[in-house]
C-alpha cells in the first residue's frame, strides 16, 4: 500500500505536521466534528474583516487561492484523500470572494452577510451544474478549489441579483 491509499484522521498532531495541512485544515476550523465546510466558511469572516479596506485585496485572494491549490494538493495526499471534507481552505478562500458582494447598503450588515453565508453553503452544498461535474473530474488541489470558486460565483450572480431588485 503506497502513502496516497492510507487514509489519515487529521488531528491536532497533523494540523502542525506541514504548513500545508495548517492551511488546508483552515487554521484548525476543518477539524470541526460537525459540519466542518461551515465552520470553514465561518473563519473566512475575521479574514474579511482584517483585509475588507486593504487596497490590495484582490491580489490577497489571488495568492490565498494559488497557495490554496498547493496546500491541498499536499494535504489530500498525506490524508490520502483528495478533497477530505477537513480541508477547508477551499471554503474560506471563495468565500472571500463572495464577501464584497453582500448587498450591505441594501440589507445592513447582519442580514446581507447572513445571505452571502447562506448562498454559498448551498451551493457548495448542493454543486448544480457543472460545479459537481466538474468536482468528479479535476484531481487535485486545483480541482480542490475549483468547485468552491465555483459555488462563489453562482452565490455572487444570486446576490447581485438581490442588490439590483432592492
Amino acid at each position: 500500500m503506497t502513502t496516497s491509499q492510507i487514509k489519515v484522521t487529521p488531528d491536532r498532531a497533523f494540523l502542525f505536521a506541514h504548513p500545508a495541512h495548517f492551511l488546508a485544515l483552515g487554521f484548525g476550523s476543518g477539524l470541526s466534528p460537525k459540519a466542518p465546510g461551515t465552520a470553514g466558511t465561518l473563519a473566512a469572516f475575521p479574514l474579511f474583516w482584517l483585509l475588507a479596506d486593504h487596497p490590495f485585496y484582490w491580489l490577497w485572494i489571488a495568492v490565498f487561492l494559488i497557495v490554496g491549490v498547493w496546500g491541498c494538493e499536499v494535504t489530500g495526499r498525506d490524508l490520502g484523500v483528495h478533497d477530505h471534507g477537513g480541508m477547508v481552505w477551499d471554503e474560506i478562500a471563495a468565500f472571500l470572494i463572495v464577501l464584497p458582494f453582500a448587498p450591505v447598503n441594501q440589507l445592513g450588515g447582519m442580514v446581507a452577510y447572513g445571505l452571502a453565508f447562506a448562498l454559498f453553503r448551498l451551493f457548495d452544498i448542493w454543486k448544480p451544474f457543472p460545479i459537481g461535474w466538474l468536482d468528479a473530474r479535476v484531481p487535485g488541489g486545483f480541482g480542490v478549489m475549483l468547485d468552491d470558486v465555483l459555488a462563489a460565483a453562482y452565490a455572487i450572480v444570486c446576490l447581485l441579483g438581490v442588490a439590483r431588485w432592492m
